[in-house]
Protein backbone atom coordinates (compact mmCIF):
# COMPACT_ATOMS: atom_id res chain seq x y z
CA UNK A 1 0.00 0.00 0.00
CA UNK A 2 1.11 3.26 -1.05
CA UNK A 3 2.22 5.97 1.66
CA UNK A 4 0.37 9.48 1.15
CA UNK A 5 2.93 12.47 0.35
CA UNK A 6 4.18 14.37 3.36
CA UNK A 7 1.81 17.32 4.26
CA UNK A 8 2.86 20.68 5.14
CA UNK A 9 0.38 20.27 8.65
CA UNK A 10 -3.09 19.12 9.68
CA UNK A 11 -5.55 21.30 8.59
CA UNK A 12 -7.82 20.36 12.14
CA UNK A 13 -6.55 20.19 15.41
CA UNK A 14 -4.71 16.94 15.59
CA UNK A 15 -1.42 15.20 16.40
CA UNK A 16 0.65 16.82 13.49
CA UNK A 17 2.47 14.28 11.08
CA UNK A 18 5.36 15.81 10.88
CA UNK A 19 6.95 15.06 14.03
CA UNK A 20 6.00 11.55 13.56
CA UNK A 21 7.50 11.09 10.09
CA UNK A 22 10.76 12.41 11.61
CA UNK A 23 11.12 9.29 14.09
CA UNK A 24 14.87 8.35 13.71
CA UNK A 25 14.52 4.32 12.60
CA UNK A 26 15.28 3.06 9.46
CA UNK A 27 12.88 0.40 10.24
CA UNK A 28 9.67 3.23 10.81
CA UNK A 29 7.11 1.81 7.94
CA UNK A 30 3.80 3.96 6.76
CA UNK A 31 0.71 2.61 5.16
CA UNK A 32 -2.61 4.52 4.42
CA UNK A 33 -6.25 3.73 3.55
CA UNK A 34 -9.13 5.88 3.08
CA UNK A 35 -12.24 5.59 5.13
CA UNK A 36 -14.74 6.82 6.98
CA UNK A 37 -14.05 10.01 5.10
CA UNK A 38 -10.80 10.24 6.12
CA UNK A 39 -7.22 9.16 5.88
CA UNK A 40 -6.03 5.99 8.06
CA UNK A 41 -2.41 5.29 8.86
CA UNK A 42 -0.31 2.85 10.53
CA UNK A 43 2.93 3.81 11.45
CA UNK A 44 5.06 0.90 13.04
CA UNK A 45 8.50 -0.28 13.63
CA UNK A 46 9.50 -3.73 11.97
CA UNK A 47 12.60 -5.46 10.23
CA UNK A 48 10.18 -6.82 7.57
CA UNK A 49 8.47 -4.36 5.76
CA UNK A 50 6.34 -6.95 3.90
CA UNK A 51 4.99 -8.65 7.38
CA UNK A 52 4.33 -5.04 8.25
CA UNK A 53 2.17 -4.12 5.58
CA UNK A 54 0.30 -7.69 5.65
CA UNK A 55 -0.56 -6.82 9.50
CA UNK A 56 -1.44 -3.06 8.43
CA UNK A 57 -3.93 -4.38 5.26
CA UNK A 58 -5.57 -6.23 8.18
CA UNK A 59 -5.97 -3.53 10.55
CA UNK A 60 -7.45 -1.45 7.08
CA UNK A 61 -10.15 -4.68 6.50
CA UNK A 62 -11.07 -4.17 10.01
CA UNK A 63 -12.02 -0.22 9.48
CA UNK A 64 -13.86 -1.43 6.39
CA UNK A 65 -15.98 -3.62 7.88
CA UNK A 66 -16.96 -0.86 11.14
CA UNK A 67 -17.79 1.49 8.40
CA UNK A 68 -20.54 -1.32 6.87
CA UNK A 69 -21.76 -1.64 9.61
CA UNK A 70 -21.59 1.71 11.62
CA UNK A 71 -22.26 4.34 8.89
CA UNK A 72 -25.90 5.79 9.47
CA UNK A 73 -25.83 6.22 5.53
CA UNK A 74 -25.92 3.27 4.48
CA UNK A 75 -29.74 1.53 4.20
CA UNK A 76 -28.50 -1.73 5.85
CA UNK A 77 -26.04 -0.30 8.30
CA UNK A 78 -26.45 -1.46 12.63
CA UNK A 79 -27.15 1.97 13.00
CA UNK A 80 -29.77 2.84 9.83
CA UNK A 81 -32.05 0.15 11.29
CA UNK A 82 -31.41 1.57 14.96
CA UNK A 83 -32.98 4.97 13.62
CA UNK A 84 -35.27 3.28 11.94
CA UNK A 85 -36.80 1.91 15.32
CA UNK A 86 -40.81 2.93 16.13
CA UNK A 87 -41.58 3.21 19.68
CA UNK A 88 -41.63 -0.74 21.08
CA UNK A 89 -39.42 -2.21 18.50
CA UNK A 90 -36.21 -3.69 18.41
CA UNK A 91 -33.48 -5.13 16.28
CA UNK A 92 -30.34 -6.93 16.42
CA UNK A 93 -27.10 -5.13 16.00
CA UNK A 94 -23.75 -6.66 16.14
CA UNK A 95 -21.01 -6.11 18.92
CA UNK A 96 -19.36 -3.49 17.44
CA UNK A 97 -22.36 -1.19 17.44
CA UNK A 98 -23.42 -2.50 20.87
CA UNK A 99 -20.26 -1.46 22.06
CA UNK A 100 -20.15 1.79 20.64
CA UNK A 101 -23.81 2.18 22.07
CA UNK A 102 -22.77 1.76 25.71
CA UNK A 103 -19.54 3.97 25.54
CA UNK A 104 -21.79 6.90 23.95
CA UNK A 105 -24.18 5.86 26.85
CA UNK A 106 -21.29 5.83 29.54
CA UNK A 107 -19.71 9.32 28.27
CA UNK A 108 -23.56 11.00 27.88
CA UNK A 109 -23.57 10.14 31.61
CA UNK A 110 -20.07 11.02 33.12
CA UNK A 111 -20.38 14.06 30.61
CA UNK A 112 -24.19 15.51 32.15
CA UNK A 113 -24.87 14.93 28.45
CA UNK A 114 -22.40 17.17 26.84
CA UNK A 115 -21.36 14.40 24.47
CA UNK A 116 -24.68 13.24 22.79
CA UNK A 117 -24.71 10.64 19.84
CA UNK A 118 -28.43 11.12 19.16
CA UNK A 119 -27.63 14.87 18.92
CA UNK A 120 -31.08 15.49 21.31
CA UNK A 121 -33.58 13.28 20.00
CA UNK A 122 -33.19 10.66 22.94
CA UNK A 123 -30.35 8.49 23.60
CA UNK A 124 -32.04 7.56 26.98
CA UNK A 125 -35.04 6.28 25.59
CA UNK A 126 -33.08 3.06 24.18
CA UNK A 127 -32.71 0.04 25.86
CA UNK A 128 -29.33 -1.83 25.29
CA UNK A 129 -29.25 -5.66 25.94
CA UNK A 130 -25.73 -6.31 25.22
CA UNK A 131 -25.92 -10.67 25.82
CA UNK A 132 -28.39 -10.55 23.51
CA UNK A 133 -27.41 -7.66 20.98
CA UNK A 134 -30.62 -6.04 21.33
CA UNK A 135 -31.58 -2.43 20.55
CA UNK A 136 -35.01 -1.68 21.86
CA UNK A 137 -36.83 1.78 21.19
CA UNK A 138 -39.24 3.37 24.10
CA UNK A 139 -39.84 6.54 21.77
CA UNK A 140 -39.94 7.50 18.34
CA UNK A 141 -37.66 9.51 16.45
CA UNK A 142 -34.11 8.68 17.89
CA UNK A 143 -31.26 9.27 15.49
CA UNK A 144 -28.00 8.65 15.99
CA UNK A 145 -24.99 9.08 14.65
CA UNK A 146 -21.43 7.70 16.15
CA UNK A 147 -19.41 9.94 13.99
CA UNK A 148 -17.58 11.48 17.28
CA UNK A 149 -16.81 8.20 18.51
CA UNK A 150 -16.76 5.57 15.35
CA UNK A 151 -13.41 6.73 14.30
CA UNK A 152 -11.54 6.40 17.91
CA UNK A 153 -13.46 2.90 18.30
CA UNK A 154 -11.96 1.93 14.60
CA UNK A 155 -8.42 2.78 15.72
CA UNK A 156 -9.09 0.98 19.29
CA UNK A 157 -9.89 -2.33 16.84
CA UNK A 158 -6.62 -1.64 14.41
CA UNK A 159 -4.71 -1.37 17.36
CA UNK A 160 -5.94 -5.05 18.48
CA UNK A 161 -5.11 -6.74 14.94
CA UNK A 162 -1.50 -5.01 15.03
CA UNK A 163 -1.11 -6.70 18.31
CA UNK A 164 -2.21 -9.88 17.54
CA UNK A 165 -0.28 -10.20 14.71
CA UNK A 166 3.08 -9.28 16.56
CA UNK A 167 3.61 -5.44 15.33
CA UNK A 168 3.63 -3.53 18.78
CA UNK A 169 6.04 -0.94 17.92
CA UNK A 170 3.12 1.01 16.44
CA UNK A 171 1.06 4.47 16.31
CA UNK A 172 -2.35 4.45 14.70
CA UNK A 173 -4.62 7.22 13.71
CA UNK A 174 -7.51 8.25 12.14
CA UNK A 175 -7.18 11.64 10.18
CA UNK A 176 -4.70 12.56 13.26
CA UNK A 177 -7.80 13.38 15.47
CA UNK A 178 -8.02 10.29 16.31
CA UNK A 179 -4.94 8.62 17.66
CA UNK A 180 -3.53 5.54 19.60
CA UNK A 181 -0.12 5.12 20.24
CA UNK A 182 1.09 2.06 21.32
CA UNK A 183 4.62 1.20 22.29
CA UNK A 184 7.51 3.61 20.41
CA UNK A 185 10.44 2.94 18.11
CA UNK A 186 13.27 1.10 19.71
CA UNK A 187 15.63 3.52 21.85
CA UNK A 188 12.52 6.09 22.00
CA UNK A 189 10.92 7.07 25.22
CA UNK A 190 6.95 7.84 23.22
CA UNK A 191 6.32 8.47 20.34
CA UNK A 192 6.67 12.46 19.30
CA UNK A 193 4.07 14.07 18.91
CA UNK A 194 2.62 17.57 18.41
CA UNK A 195 -0.69 19.46 19.33
CA UNK A 196 -0.95 22.61 16.73
CA UNK A 197 -3.42 25.31 16.53
CA UNK A 198 -6.66 23.98 14.38
CA UNK A 199 -6.32 28.04 12.69
CA UNK A 200 -2.74 28.46 12.59
CA UNK A 201 -1.19 24.71 11.96
CA UNK A 202 2.25 25.97 11.64
CA UNK A 203 1.64 27.39 15.31
CA UNK A 204 2.64 24.17 17.51
CA UNK A 205 1.04 24.66 20.97
CA UNK A 206 2.57 21.91 22.63
CA UNK A 207 5.16 18.52 22.25
CA UNK A 208 4.21 15.10 23.43
CA UNK A 209 5.84 11.85 23.66
CA UNK A 210 2.94 9.06 23.52
CA UNK A 211 3.26 5.57 24.85
CA UNK A 212 0.38 3.46 25.55
CA UNK A 213 -2.20 6.40 25.01
CA UNK A 214 -5.15 7.73 22.94
CA UNK A 215 -5.54 10.50 21.88
CA UNK A 216 -8.37 12.89 21.00
CA UNK A 217 -9.01 15.93 19.12
CA UNK A 218 -11.86 18.12 18.47
CA UNK A 219 -11.95 22.08 17.29
CA UNK A 220 -12.99 25.15 15.00
CA UNK A 221 -12.14 26.16 11.43
CA UNK A 222 -12.51 29.99 10.86
CA UNK A 223 -16.47 29.87 10.09
CA UNK A 224 -16.84 26.66 12.26
CA UNK A 225 -19.64 26.83 14.93
CA UNK A 226 -19.95 24.10 17.85
CA UNK A 227 -23.59 23.64 18.98
CA UNK A 228 -24.02 22.15 22.86
CA UNK A 229 -26.07 19.08 23.31
CA UNK A 230 -27.66 19.80 26.56
CA UNK A 231 -29.19 23.24 25.28
CA UNK A 232 -29.07 23.20 21.45
CA UNK A 233 -27.62 26.68 21.68
CA UNK A 234 -24.18 27.78 20.08
CA UNK A 235 -21.26 26.76 22.34
CA UNK A 236 -18.39 30.05 23.02
CA UNK A 237 -15.56 30.31 24.47
CA UNK A 238 -12.86 27.45 23.21
CA UNK A 239 -11.50 26.75 19.70
CA UNK A 240 -10.14 23.46 20.31
CA UNK A 241 -10.13 20.77 22.55
CA UNK A 242 -7.17 17.50 23.15
CA UNK A 243 -7.86 14.52 25.13
CA UNK A 244 -5.32 11.47 26.05
CA UNK A 245 -6.76 8.06 27.99
CA UNK A 246 -3.85 5.99 28.86
CA UNK A 247 -4.47 2.69 28.23
CA UNK A 248 -6.07 -0.03 31.24
CA UNK A 249 -2.92 -1.89 30.59
CA UNK A 250 -0.56 0.31 30.67
CA UNK A 251 -1.53 2.83 33.54
CA UNK A 252 1.15 3.02 36.09
CA UNK A 253 -1.24 3.47 38.98
CA UNK A 254 -3.17 0.09 39.35
CA UNK A 255 -6.74 2.31 39.87
CA UNK A 256 -6.49 3.62 36.17
CA UNK A 257 -7.27 0.17 35.29
CA UNK A 258 -10.56 -0.37 37.23
CA UNK A 259 -11.11 3.21 36.62
CA UNK A 260 -11.80 2.50 33.21
CA UNK A 261 -13.39 -0.64 33.17
CA UNK A 262 -11.31 -2.19 30.34
CA UNK A 263 -13.56 0.43 27.73
CA UNK A 264 -12.11 1.55 24.27
CA UNK A 265 -9.71 4.20 24.96
CA UNK A 266 -9.28 5.78 21.51
CA UNK A 267 -13.20 5.91 21.41
CA UNK A 268 -13.28 7.05 24.82
CA UNK A 269 -10.66 10.13 24.05
CA UNK A 270 -12.70 11.20 20.81
CA UNK A 271 -16.34 11.38 22.81
CA UNK A 272 -14.30 13.53 25.58
CA UNK A 273 -12.50 15.92 23.02
CA UNK A 274 -15.63 16.30 21.69
CA UNK A 275 -17.67 16.88 25.27
CA UNK A 276 -14.42 19.12 26.40
CA UNK A 277 -15.65 21.65 23.38
CA UNK A 278 -18.72 22.75 25.23
CA UNK A 279 -18.10 21.96 29.10
CA UNK A 280 -17.06 24.22 31.47
CA UNK A 281 -13.84 24.90 32.71
CA UNK A 282 -14.38 23.65 35.75
CA UNK A 283 -16.53 20.54 35.18
CA UNK A 284 -13.50 19.35 32.62
CA UNK A 285 -10.48 20.19 35.68
CA UNK A 286 -12.99 17.94 37.85
CA UNK A 287 -13.33 15.08 35.26
CA UNK A 288 -9.67 15.22 35.21
CA UNK A 289 -8.80 14.95 38.58
CA UNK A 290 -10.99 12.03 39.69
CA UNK A 291 -10.07 10.24 36.57
CA UNK A 292 -6.85 8.26 36.51
CA UNK A 293 -5.15 8.49 33.37
CA UNK A 294 -6.94 11.34 31.55
CA UNK A 295 -5.59 14.21 30.63
CA UNK A 296 -7.45 17.40 28.76
CA UNK A 297 -5.76 20.34 26.81
CA UNK A 298 -8.17 23.50 25.84
CA UNK A 299 -6.97 26.02 23.51
CA UNK A 300 -9.64 29.22 24.29
CA UNK A 301 -10.86 31.55 21.09
CA UNK A 302 -8.64 34.77 20.85
CA UNK A 303 -10.77 37.65 22.76
CA UNK A 304 -12.61 40.24 20.49
CA UNK A 305 -10.15 42.89 19.47
CA UNK A 306 -7.53 41.03 20.92
CA UNK A 307 -3.52 40.92 19.77
CA UNK A 308 -2.33 38.13 21.67
CA UNK A 309 -2.44 34.57 20.48
CA UNK A 310 -4.47 32.76 23.22
CA UNK A 311 -2.62 30.14 25.39
CA UNK A 312 -3.05 26.48 26.21
CA UNK A 313 -4.34 24.88 29.52
CA UNK A 314 -3.77 22.16 30.61
CA UNK A 315 -5.25 19.47 32.96
CA UNK A 316 -4.62 16.41 34.67
CA UNK A 317 -1.45 14.88 35.41
CA UNK A 318 1.82 15.30 33.37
Amino acid sequence: MEPLSGAGGVRHPGVDERAVIGTESRDVRRFSHEAMATVFEVYCEHHDERYAAQAAHAAFDVVDRLERELSRFLPNSDVARVNGLAAGSRTQVGPAAMECLVIARHVFALTGGAFDVALGTGLASLDLDPERLHVAATQDGVQIDLGGIGKGYAVDRMAEVLEEWGVTRALVHGGFSSVLALEPPAGCAGWPLTLSDPRVPSRVLEHLSARQVALGASGLRKGDHVRDPRTGGPAAGRRAAWTAVTRPGAARDPAAAEAEGGISTAALADALATAFMVMGVEEIAVLCDRSPGLQAWLLPREAAGGLEEPQLRHFGPG
